[in-house]
């Protein structure tokens, strides 16, 4: 055969398996293309969706199929100080009030101004005298007061030896052992919320209890005789405010109680000038938010609170 000739039927024959390669991939990628396109439009769809989403859940339609929040129409009791109490001046509508618009939850406030943790177990028995256990869940936002009163931390338990008996992979015996048991002491900050709480645990066994941690605190000036320092300097006791803080956090493991931290996560930080327009004046109140502040607190409460049951209705499934 010629050598121009070998050529040119080597270049056909190349070319020939070019086009069958480009046919089997073609037919390979000819799903994965409608596939791609098919992702295209849910994703487009997806995002229709979630731009067409409200913030408030009265108004919700298109997700109503996926999601109800476990919140909505609850009759919830609200525990606190100031920041809770309908009367204080800092702002015309608390946090409560925004998620009563936001979720339709019918609010039971108990919180009263300059009111402290050993005041908790009064709010209860409110509570039960004015509702029974007709309601669904309580929260308590409460701790401020206790740091500017300078109430001691205190401790958790008090421990002592006991004998109980007890059997590891051998006959049961009388042993020797540490024991402790929750502190009652009514005088520290840890002892007061052991008493609130078990209080709480025995009065209303069945209902969901939720703690709030108490947010940043700045200057506050209501006169010559209630002058509160920034949470920068200690109390009268030499605590800083983030011990107090930090207590309810654990209060939450030792109590079986969930923990909202709003100090971390609603955002509100007092001590600059930039962050205090939530608060109530900069000048003589950063320790109160105003309606913008509570309105942050709202709707901090209303992502957290999505997470959590709101009540422990059981049915039986046979």
């Amino acid at each position: 055969m010629p050598y121009g000739i070998r050529i040119k039927g080597e270049k056909i024959k190349k070319r020939q398996q070019k086009v069958h390669l480009c046919q089997r991939l073609f037919k390979f990628a000819a799903p994965i293309k409608i596939k791609i396109k098919k992702m295209k439009k849910i994703l487009v769809l997806l995002l229709c969706v979630l731009l067409a989403l409200p913030g408030e859940a009265k108004r919700i339609s298109v997700c109503d199929a996926t999601f109800v929040h476990p919140w909505s129409g609850k009759r919830v009791a609200y525990f606190g100080d100031s920041i809770t109490d309908p009367n204080n001046k800092g702002s015309k509508k608390k946090y409560w009030n925004y998620l009563q618009e936001l979720l339709g939850i019918t609010p039971y406030v108990y919180g009263v101004s300059g009111r402290q943790w050993n005041d908790i177990p009064r709010q209860a028995r409110q509570l039960k005298s004015e509702h029974g256990d007709q309601f669904d869940a309580i929260l308590i936002f409460i701790g401020t007061n206790d740091f500017n009163a300078a109430v001691p931390i205190g401790h958790w338990y008090n421990e002592t030896e006991d004998s109980v008996v007890a059997a590891v992979h051998k006959p049961k015996s009388v042993v020797l052992r540490r024991k402790r048991t929750p502190s009652m002491d009514k005088d520290t900050y840890r002892g007061r919320i052991n008493i609130a709480l078990s209080t709480i645990k025995k009065m209303f066994p069945t209902k969901q209890v939720v703690l709030l941690t108490p947010i940043h605190r700045a200057y506050f000036y209501s006169g010559n005789s209630n002058i509160q320092p920034t949470e920068q300097y200690q109390n009268a006791c030499g605590e800083y405010f983030d011990a107090y803080v930090q207590s309810v956090k654990e209060a939450g493991n030792i109590w079986a109680m969930p923990v909202i931290d709003l100090n971390s996560v609603s955002g509100l930080y007092p001590l600059f000038d930039e962050s205090a327009i939530y608060y109530h004046t900069l000048d003589t109140d950063r320790l109160h938010p105003n309606d913008a502040g509570h309105w942050r607190i709202a709707k901090t409460l209303y992502y957290q609170l999505a997470t959590l049951p709101c009540d422990f209705s059981f049915q039986s499934k046979k």
